[in-house]
């Protein structure tokens, strides 16, 4: 890839939110792509990509969820939890971890998350003996468990690819704070030690310019808009909009909605993916400028077969060129304000 107990709480309820309507190039764009997802799923719910595992799976299930389809009923519903038990069956009992690396891990628990309190269990595991069967309750429980204990390992409070990992990086880790987020905000119970300690990793490698460094403690400030957008999202989410740090990621967005930066980590979808969740939780007015650019450039790059292809092939490419879309639908939890 790029890529605390057992007390279940209460789970989110998956309300329709009200607004403005989604432009119709947007839908027509949005269900071409989830079209092509379904075309090209395998048997066992997943895609054939290098980047194949729990993560990209995660991916294909918040595509779907950020649009409002009903993983219950509906022609979408069969495919989706299917590749939800796919994504479940790779994650380890004992530790909790989704395999692959904790990018995988992160969007895994990040896709557990959304589809908990809208997903019903009893539908999800047909035919399975209990023994195979675990509820998204006891999946996002055993993924934070796993996110905390490699943090609590980790010398910079952070994460990188390897549970066990003592370096971090800021792309891993936006990815498994976010999920981490995601999942406080599901009612499960997250430590704020755990939150405030990523944090305070992600202000020390932002810099006043509001360019964010890589890895380590430090590790050079160039324009990735990539970065730049993971750690000005991850501050809005955990509600830290008061940091210094945020403003400096936030105005350097802003500043570059024309130009557009260099997207770093080797992927405009990546950049995309984050760039979009960073402006529309920090500046509506200039996501709306944004997001119309990105309609454009995306409506000249789709495929006919509905699908987007980039750096890390057509799967991963159009799972994050539909979400980076998905803020026009706004269904998706993470994706409030």
């Amino acid at each position: 890839m790029l890529l605390f107990g057992t007390t279940h709480c209460g789970a989110q309820v998956l309300e329709i939110r009200t607004g403005e309507a989604v432009p119709r190039e947007v839908r027509e764009m949005y269900d071409a792509g989830l079209q092509h997802l379904i075309d090209s799923q395998d048997q066992q719910g997943s895609w054939n990509s290098s980047y194949r595992g729990a993560g990209v799976d995660g991916m294909a299930v918040m595509c779907f969820l950020a649009s409002g389809e009903d993983p219950n009923f509906g022609a979408y519903a069969a495919p989706m939890r299917k590749t939800l038990r796919n994504m479940l069956r790779q994650q380890s009992r004992r530790t909790g971890f989704f395999g692959g690396s904790m990018y995988h891990h992160g969007f895994a628990m990040l896709a557990v998350a959304e589809a908990y309190g809208t997903v019903d269990d009893r539908n999800l595991w047909p035919g399975e003996s209990e023994s195979e069967q675990i509820t998204l309750a006891e999946s996002l429980e055993l993924a934070v468990r796993c996110a905390v204990t490699s943090q609590k390992k980790n010398s910079y409070g952070a994460w990188r690819y390897n549970p066990s990992g003592n370096d971090a990086d800021t792309s891993v880790s936006g990815s498994v704070l976010v999920g981490l987020l995601a999942a406080r905000n599901a009612g499960i119970e997250v430590p704020d030690e755990a939150i405030d300690r990523a944090i305070k990793y992600f202000v020390s490698m932002t810099s006043p310019s509001g360019q964010v460094a890589y890895a380590g403690g430090m590790g050079g400030f160039d324009e990735s808009m990539a970065r730049i957008s993971i750690a000005a999202l991850v501050y809005a989410v955990a509600r830290r909009k008061d940091l210094p740090q945020y403003k400096q990621t936030l105005e350097y967005l802003k500043s570059r909605l024309v130009s557009g930066g260099r997207a770093g980590l080797g992927s405009v979808e990546y950049q995309n993916y984050y760039q979009a969740q960073a402006l529309f939780q920090g500046d509506e007015e200039s996501w709306k400028k944004w997001n119309q650019k990105l309609i454009d450039t995306l409506k000249t790059r789709q495929q006919p077969d509905g699908s987007f292809d980039g750096s890390y092939g057509k799967s991963v490419s159009t799972c994050l060129s539909l979400l980076a879309l998905a803020l026009n639908y706004r269904f998706l939890p993470i994706y409030e304000r």
